[in-house]
């Protein structure tokens, strides 16, 4: 089959190239990937020094299930599906307790290989790593059941790859982790799927003010279009400033990292007011490290600054009630979906996230 290679790190452009792809295992499931968004974590990864290689990326998708494994009782040969990159064991300490996207054996989608240290992918007898848990830019995969839901037939898998991560990552953190009231005040900073996805859980939770920050004019005006209080431009407009005169000199009550960078988390401490708080939602690079001067300054003030993992979400449950909420006009996932490219233009794709061109391109098989 045809897949998206990294060979080795800091490459570019990335090589699609044959690829074996192995049958599935006791409790997996082989898909045919019909289409994958192409995420910023994956960019991260692709630029970053040390990455495991040769991977395939890759990590919002949707296809069909084509082959079950033995004990797999949920889903059958010829199901439309959308892939997590969690499988969570429904075992350990984490799961037990609800949190899912903390599995001990999840946790293996940061490996490159599934618990058993085995990877579906190989060439010519060598193993190639199956990045962030799906391995997606490739015509097939294999991954865990409980990474793998059942989606509506009538559900343009398009949609379906989207909310693989954008989607649930944006949304759950306003509805999951921050748990955002409504008529709450809110900072967004960082328009791409991630912060496009931030602004539609806003509007979900009733907030009564969304200001959003972007330095591509494109992705703000898309932003207003689809809902913003007031869209700023952060290399011409304090963010800081700003949001204390918003809102009558207060600050905000949530500001959400899209970006993924431990300044604007810094930035987001500045602009909330006291007892706000600052949701880390983008993944930023391993080397940042966050600085908070006047610790004290947390305590006085009841600051809050939180993580979410994949908007907390556990996908089993989170992918049926966004999408009847998509189904039923309230949640516009079209509007995130701006470049559509064949696997063959992975490398225009990565250029257009590069660029700042659209929010989502999605990659298709």
């Amino acid at each position: 089959m045809k897949a998206a290679l990294l060979e080795k790190p800091q490459t570019d452009p990335i090589m699609v190239d044959d690829v074996e792809c192995s049958d599935p295992g006791p409790g997996q499931v082989r898909i045919a990937i019909s289409h994958c968004g192409i995420c910023h974590s994956d960019l991260t990864f692709f630029e970053m020094d040390g990455a495991q290689v040769p991977i395939v990326m890759g990590h919002e998708a949707a296809g069909t299930v084509t082959a079950i494994g033995a004990g797999v009782t949920s889903l059958r040969e010829g199901d439309s599906v959308m892939l997590s990159p969690f499988a969570p064991c429904d075992r350990c300490y984490h799961c037990v307790r609800g949190n899912t996207v903390l599995c001990v054996e999840a946790a293996s989608m940061f490996t490159g290989v599934f618990p058993d240290g085995t990877s579906p992918f190989s060439r010519n007898g060598e193993l190639v790593y199956r990045g962030l848990g799906v391995g997606g830019f490739a015509q097939e995969t294999v991954v865990g059941e409980t990474a793998a839901v059942k989606i509506p037939d009538e559900v343009p898998r398009k949609i379906a790859s989207v909310m693989g991560c954008a989607v649930q990552t944006g949304v759950g953190a306003v509805i999951n982790t921050a748990k955002v009231e409504e008529g709450a005040t809110v900072l967004i900073m960082g328009l791409g799927g991630i912060g496009i996805s931030v602004l539609l859980g806003t509007q979900l939770a009733a907030a009564s003010t969304m200001i959003v920050s972007d330095p591509v004019k494109s992705r703000r005006d898309k932003a207003m279009e689809l809902g913003a209080t007031v869209a700023i431009d952060p290399t011409d407009v304090d963010v800081v400033e700003f949001s204390k005169d918003f809102t009558a000199g207060f600050g905000v009550d949530y500001a959400f990292d899209a970006a993924g960078s431990a300044r604007l988390l810094e930035t987001g401490l500045n602009a909330i007011c006291n007892g706000g708080t600052t949701v880390m939602v983008g993944a930023p690079p391993v080397e940042d490290e966050l600085r908070i001067p006047a610790v004290v300054a947390m305590l006085t003030t009841e600051k809050k600054l939180i993580a979410s993992m994949y908007g907390s979400a556990d996908s089993r449950r989170e992918v049926p009630r966004l999408l009847d909420l998509y189904r039923h006009g309230k949640l516009d996932l079209e509007a995130l979906i701006t470049n559509r490219r064949p696997i063959d233009e992975i490398n225009l794709g990565l250029d257009d996230m590069r660029k700042g061109e659209g929010i989502r391109t999605i990659l298709e098989f």
